[in-house]
């Protein structure tokens, strides 16, 4: 990638009509350059569109991202729901390369109370299918873990990037979820963050990153809250993203979306 892109998950909150292609057009009269395709509660879509949906972004020079259904678990202890799980992942990313977009991101799966080396084991195989069938069909999105919130769920930040190494792939930082995950909202620890990224992407990761951003309640909801109102050093964070020199796409998870989006994009410059 050849900068930061900045935009909301999902269609903005002002576009006056809730659809693709208008969120896409409000994306572009706000100012931003990104949008993440909100595919949590299945991959659906009206496939009339995705053509128009393309050509408006590649002629406006909008990144498309995406996230996988939130039902996968890619280490469930039945197969039925394994199976489905690597049918979500794989829909996500048909759909987005079909737009010639750029990344997907989806939530690994659950502990269960095991070990987190089994279930690390079990995620690491079944990744590795989706990933192989992927690369059959010529699917070119990057295929994303995200760094997660909850301890229930497999996603430490070391987890995740061990996996993304070892696949060949590169993890989605969320920089809420790791604020939540490790109770530190210190500009230190993200430094340490992105130090880790870079020791195990190189370069090559960091001009490549998929990033989300918001506030985050500290209860056991993690929900999601706007980045003023928390405690979300978050005008560090961007500092350090441009120490780094990191390049891809950061899209804002706050209530608000493209509210935290614009300005983010004005701090950043």
């Amino acid at each position: 990638m050849d900068k930061l892109y900045f935009g909301p998950a999902g269609i903005p909150n002002s576009a006056e009509k809730r659809d693709l292609l208008n969120g896409l057009k409000t994306v572009k009269n706000l100012g931003l350059d990104a949008m993440e395709l909100e595919f949590v509660y299945g991959v659906r879509y009206n496939p009339r569109v995705l053509p128009l949906v393309k050509e408006f972004a590649q002629k406006n020079n909008i990144v498309l991202t995406a996230h996988a259904p939130y039902y996968i678990n890619l280490a469930a202890k039945e197969k039925e729901k394994i199976e489905k799980s690597i049918k979500y992942i794989l829909d996500t990313a048909r759909v987005l390369n079909e737009l010639n977009g750029y990344s997907i991101v989806f939530h690994p799966g659950y502990y269960m109370k095991r070990d987190p080396k089994e279930v690390y084991k079990i995620v690491k195989e079944n990744l590795a299918k989706v990933l192989e069938m992927a690369n059959q069909e010529g699917i070119k999105v990057w295929i994303r873990p995200e760094t997660m919130d909850l301890p229930s769920r497999f996603g430490s930040l070391e987890e995740t990037f061990e996996l993304a190494r070892e696949l060949g792939t590169l993890p989605c930082i969320d920089f809420a979820h790791l604020r939540y995950r490790y109770k530190n909202n210190k500009p230190e620890f993200f430094r340490q963050v992105l130090e880790k990224y870079e020791e195990y992407f190189g370069k090559e990761g960091l001009k490549n990153m998929h990033i989300h951003m918001s506030g985050i309640n500290l209860d056991p909801r993690a929900s999601h809250k706007n980045l003023k109102e928390s405690d979300m050093p978050w005008q560090e964070i961007l500092d350090l993203l441009k120490e780094f020199n990191a390049k891809g796409v950061v899209i804002s998870e706050s209530p608000n979306l493209e509210e935290d989006a614009i300005m983010m994009k004005k701090y950043y410059g």
